[in-house]
C-alpha cells in the first residue's frame, strides 16, 4: 500500500469576521485597494480563542465524517506557527479534548507549507504498518502575530483550522518536498522576548533577520511572490514526474491561500486553467498551513471534489518551505 486515503475531512472557522471595510479604521486602506492586489474580501479573527480549539473544533468534523473510533488514531499531527505554549504541543493539547489518549502526539512548523509535510508525513508514518488512522490537523491565529498598523501585511491575514483523517491505501500518491533557509528573512516573526531572570551580558549572535523588537509577521512581499510563482508549480511538476504522471491529469489544484496574483501566475506557468483551482482566499484571506485543508474541506462538502478525483496541494511559506502531495480522493 503506497497511498493513503482520507477518510474525513473537517473545517473550523472563528465567527468574528474583519472586513476590508473594517481595517480601513485601523489603516489607510480601502476595501478596493485589498481585493484588486490580494483577492481578499474579508478574514475570520479567533478574539482569544486558542489556537488548540480551533484545531479540536475542525478534527472533531473530521471524525464525525470519517465514523471511526478516536481510540483507533495512532497518531496526531498538528501544523501551526501560532501555538498556544511553549509547551505542552498543541498536538497533546487537541489529544486530550477528542480523547485520544495513548497516540502519538507531535506539532511540526513549515509555516504556509505545513499541511503538505503533514499529510506527506501521515503517509511516511502509515507505510510502516503498525498505525492504522492518523489526524492531521493545520490550526493559526495569525491575528495574534500580526500588526494591525502595517498595512502592508494586516490586510492579509486571518485564523482558523482544518483537518483530515487518513489511512493507508494503494491509492495513487507522489509529492516533492523542500525548503531553502537563504530565504528565511523573507517572512519571519520573533518570539515574545521573555524577561530575563539572570543578571549578567546576554549573548548576542547575529541572524540576519530584521532586528524590530515587536513580535509580528515582516515581509518582503517582492521576494515572497517571486519565490512563491516559481516554485508552486516546479514542486507540482517533480511531484508528478516521480510517478510519470501528467499535470493534465490533475483534476484540481488547492493552492495555499496567500495571495490571487500568486495563484493566478502560478496556474499561467504551470499550463492549466483557472476553473482547476479550488479558491476561498475572499472568505477566509491567508491562513497560513491552515487555507490548504479549509478549502479542501469546503470542496468535499460542497459535491465540487468527487471520490476518485485525483487532487493536489500546492504551498510555500516562511522558511522558505514548499511542498506539493499529489494523491486520489
Amino acid at each position: 500500500m503506497q497511498g493513503i486515503n482520507i477518510l474525513g475531512t473537517g473545517s473550523y472557522s472563528p465567527e468574528m469576521i474583519l472586513t476590508n471595510d473594517d481595517l480601513s479604521n485601523y489603516v489607510e486602506t480601502s476595501d478596493e485597494w485589498i481585493t484588486t492586489r490580494t483577492g481578499i474580501k474579508k478574514r475570520h479573527i479567533a478574539n482569544g480563542e486558542p489556537t488548540w480549539s480551533m484545531g479540536t473544533k475542525a478534527s472533531r468534523k473530521a471524525l464525525e465524517m470519517a465514523s471511526i473510533d478516536i481510540k483507533d488514531i495512532g497518531l496526531i499531527i498538528v501544523s501551526s506557527t501560532t501555538e498556544d505554549y511553549y509547551l505542552p504541543s498543541t498536538a497533546c493539547m487537541i489529544q486530550r479534548e477528542l480523547g485520544a489518549i495513548g497516540s502519538m502526539a507531535l506539532d511540526l512548523n513549515c509555516a504556509c507549507s505545513g499541511f503538505a509535510y503533514g499529510m506527506d508525513m501521515a503517509r511516511r508514518y502509515l507505510l510502516a504498518g503498525d498505525i492504522k488512522y492518523i489526524l492531521v490537523v493545520a490550526t493559526e491565529a495569525l491575528s495574534k502575530i500580526t500588526d494591525f498598523t502595517d498595512r502592508t501585511t494586516c490586510v492579509l491575514f486571518g485564523d482558523g483550522a482544518g483537518a483530515c483523517i487518513v489511512e493507508a491505501s494503494d491509492k495513487l500518491f507522489t509529492s516533492h518536498l523542500g525548503a531553502d533557509g537563504n530565504g528565511a528573512t523573507f517572512l519571519c516573526a520573533r518570539h515574545h522576548e521573555p524577561e530575563r531572570q539572570l543578571h549578567g551580558e546576554p549573548v548576542m549572535i547575529e541572524d540576519g533577520l530584521p532586528t524590530e523588537l515587536k513580535p509580528y509577521i515582516i515581509q518582503n512581499g517582492k521576494e515572497v511572490y517571486k519565490f512563491a510563482t516559481k516554485i508552486l508549480p516546479n514542486a507540482t511538476r517533480l511531484a508528478c514526474e516521480k510517478i510519470n504522471l501528467s499535470v493534465d491529469d490533475i483534476d484540481f489544484f488547492i493552492p495555499h491561500q496567500a495571495n490571487i496574483r500568486i495563484i493566478e501566475t502560478a496556474c499561467k506557468n504551470l499550463g492549466a486553467t483557472m476553473d482547476k483551482f479550488i479558491v476561498n482566499i475572499e472568505e477566509h484571506g491567508n491562513t497560513s498551513s491552515a487555507t490548504i485543508p479549509i478549502a479542501f474541506d469546503e470542496a468535499v462538502r460542497s459535491g465540487k471534489i468527487q471520490r476518485g478525483d485525483k487532487i493536489c496541494f500546492v504551498g510555500f511559506g516562511a522558511g522558505l518551505t514548499y511542498g506539493a502531495v499529489v494523491l486520489e480522493y
